[in-house]
């Protein structure tokens, strides 16, 4: 070491010494906002690097101030949920150096919140949810991250971002040209990771786009995933309509990428329908067949417009495929047609991802008008939470939607089926998405989210994922494939955006075609309760081991049976009589395995239906018997 080093190193470890431990000057930048329950709290990120994190203290309506909480230096924000309008909040920051050591307080800002419309809310929601796809996009790629604690990226819930951007740009939450640059980065990135006759992977590191297994076969195409991503850059391919070179360049990138995709690859040997994934290594192992009702109807749409020739497929795919097997029904919960499908539907997001840029409005196949589903399957999932069959805790008219999600147990389907795929967990992605279906519906769960229980689930990207009020669980995750139906369905609600770009992609109008979508103008409406009925019956208990009680509010005086129908429609015995019962409430107590048909003590247990017959109109209600 020479002198100047045996000079200048103990010098400079004096101040770095003396840097760590001084106390870090005060926070700048400090603002906040205040909204309907709640107010968030902004400022500049200490450029000190002793400082890991920062301390939100804050008063609420003149009262002292208190810590609130502490993030790490990077976040620059805090969402402070107050629970209610006029309330003034007051706040103050202060950095944490890494001996411990509090930084000088930053300026106090204060902010009141105030009832906000519904409008204003839904601007909210979005804009929150908006986040997710753009802050908290992947760095190097754009791409969306699978969910807040990985780097890993997802094809489908990116395919998704990239429509939260247009709305982003179109409500300003961005500008326009941000809006391109960032679609434009996923979009190059895209032409660089690998493809599998086409098709994307379902997961890709979001850096070099090496394939991330999702399963161990899972390590090629997956064909959902594509076209969710493909129906997302379609709808770009309309939006970013300027003569810019960026643009051109951009349309172009996207087509290249739609050309690429062999859809017919996926027939697996020209079988009659598509298969869900294909790898190299693995080839069909899967061997896992796209067949509605569920998510999957885009893909065969996108198959059947798809620009070369070579890789599309044979309208008769549509029948065979997407609408083989177990598809139209005659099927009704509480008094709802169902139309297609399983069950009591399945979870909700089989109505959402493939209307995202599809729009359902107006038109039918030979099976069913797709907006009608969507609306009857969301009604039957809110009819459902309001019976609540399994008695959870927190269900109700404003506290509904099963779909897919995180839960207490891990990760599961919820679904109103039955007992095994309901257990309690809501997700609020299940109704909010909903509100192109069940707009008043959707509002009411809206505001209970956000106004009842917003403390414990809204957070810096909106809604947190789900939660469980049974067992005391919320959520802190985010999941893309969650965030992406609710600022798009909002949207495609509040003005048809989405849908009106997707649909102006010229291949549209092959794919309609070839699935024989027909003009349809027949209002799209749940049918009217029986004119004998003042309200909807009720049934309860169910689930019911053998006697359960029908509550029937008559309008008039009317003569009433009862039937227990399988499922499939088939009569399995007269519960009770041609009788006439008085108007106003009638409870009518049902044997189900017993009583005078002694021959069904032996029924299994199972869902049926309740066919309650009565002058002039018949429906049915959902009953479960339990396993004996």
């Amino acid at each position: 070491m020479d002198r100047y080093e045996k000079v200048f190193f103990p010098v400079f470890l004096l101040l770095f010494s003396a840097a760590l431990w001084s106390q870090p000057a005060a926070v700048t930048g400090v603002s906040a906002t205040a909204y309907d329950h709640h107010i968030e709290v902004f400022w500049n990120p200490s450029p000190n690097p002793s400082v890991n994190n920062v301390r939100i203290f804050g008063s609420h309506d003149g009262g002292p101030f208190e810590l609130l909480g502490s993030v790490n230096n990077v976040t620059g924000n805090y969402v402070d949920f107050v629970g209610d309008f006029n309330v003034k909040g007051r706040y103050f920051i202060r950095a944490i150096g890494s001996g411990g050591q509090l930084g000088e307080p930053s300026d106090t800002v204060s902010a009141t919140t105030f009832e906000m419309t519904d409008s204003m809310l839904l601007d909210m929601v979005q804009a929150y949810t908006f986040r997710y796809f753009y802050d908290f996009g992947h760095p190097t790629s754009g791409m969306a991250r699978e969910r807040n604690t990985t780097a890993t990226v997802t094809t489908g819930g990116s395919g998704f971002g990239v429509m939260a951007l247009i709305v982003g740009a179109e409500r300003g939450f961005i500008t326009y040209e941000q809006a391109l640059d960032r679609t434009t980065k996923i979009v190059n990135f895209l032409g660089t990771v690998p493809r599998f006759r086409g098709a994307f992977s379902h997961w890709m590191n979001g850096t070099t786009g090496a394939v991330i297994p999702f399963s161990a076969l899972d390590d090629g195409g997956d064909l959902v995933e594509t076209a969710f991503l493909i129906q997302g850059l379609l709808t770009a391919r309309v939006y970013y309509s300027g003569d810019s070179p960026e643009e051109i360049a951009l349309r172009e990138n996207i087509t290249e990428l739609w050309e690429g995709v062999d859809w017919s690859w996926y027939r697996r040997n020209n079988e009659d329908l598509l298969y869900w994934h294909w790898s190299p290594q693995h080839e069909f192992a899967i061997s896992l067949p796209v067949r509605g009702f569920n998510e999957t109807h885009i893909i065969y749409l996108l198959a059947l417009g798809a620009p070369n020739p070579d890789y599309a497929i044979p309208p008769s795919l549509y029948h065979t495929g997407w609408a083989g097997g177990a598809y139209e029904n005659s099927l009704s919960y509480y008094g709802i047609p169902l139309l297609l499908g399983r069950g009591k539907g399945g979870p909700l997001f089989f109505t959402h991802y493939s209307y995202l840029g599809f729009d359902p409005r107006g038109k039918r196949d030979q099976y069913a008008n797709y907006f009608e589903v969507g609306r009857n399957h969301s009604l039957i999932d809110y009819e459902h939470c309001i019976d609540n069959p399994y008695n959870h805790e927190g269900y109700g008219p404003e506290c509904w939607g099963l779909t897919a999600s995180d839960d207490p147990d891990g990760y599961l389907a919820h679904a109103p089926d039955n007992r095994s795929t309901d257990n309690g967990t809501i997700t609020p992605t299940a109704a909010l998405s909903s509100m192109p279906y069940t707009p008043e519906e959707s509002m009411a769960a809206l505001k209970h989210f956000y106004r009842e229980m917003g403390d414990q689930l809204w957070g810096p990207y909106g809604f947190y994922d789900a939660f469980n009020e049974s067992r005391n669980w919320y959520a802190r995750s985010y999941l893309a494939i969650d965030q992406g139906p609710i600022i798009c369905m909002i949207e495609n609600h509040r003005s048809g955006l989405l849908w009106d770009l997707f649909m102006q992609n010229p291949e549209v109008d092959v794919m309609l075609e070839a699935a024989g979508f027909v003009a349809d103008t027949t209002p799209v409406s749940v049918p009217e309760l029986p004119g004998f009925l003042a309200a909807a019956p009720r049934v309860f208990p169910n689930p019911a081991s053998d006697v359960t009680t029908l509550e029937l509010q008559l309008a008039q005086s009317a003569t009433v049976s009862v039937e227990l129908l399988s499922l499939d429609g088939r009569s399995v015995h007269q519960l009770q009589s041609a009788t006439r019962f008085n108007p106003g409430l009638n409870q009518i107590s049902l044997h189900l395995r017993s009583g005078a048909q002694r021959t069904n003590t032996g029924l299994p247990g199972g869902y049926y239906l309740l066919k309650i017959n009565g002058p002039g109109g018949v429906t049915t209600l959902p009953i479960l018997l339990d396993e004996r």
